[in-house]
């Protein structure tokens, strides 16, 4: 997943916000984390405020995989 799509996808998530909108987050995360690292998973926390929206902070390390794929 480009960086450009999985912004536009946390876009989404972090307009609707919720527990279910937070989980849907994580998982573009974990894949962001995968694919692109540590740093672009921070970036797109500050970015999208999604500490504020979700309580996601930078540092943070998700795991799973929106294909299975670890």
């Amino acid at each position: 997943m480009t960086l450009e799509k999985a912004k536009k996808l946390l876009a989404v998530q972090a307009d609707f916000g919720g527990f279910y909108n937070a989980n849907g987050a994580k998982l573009i995360l974990a894949e962001v984390q995968r694919e692109h690292g540590q740093q672009a998973v921070d970036t797109l926390i500050r970015e999208l405020d999604l500490e504020r929206i979700f309580g996601f902070v930078p540092g943070t390390v998700f795991g799973g995989s929106l294909f299975g794929k670890t």
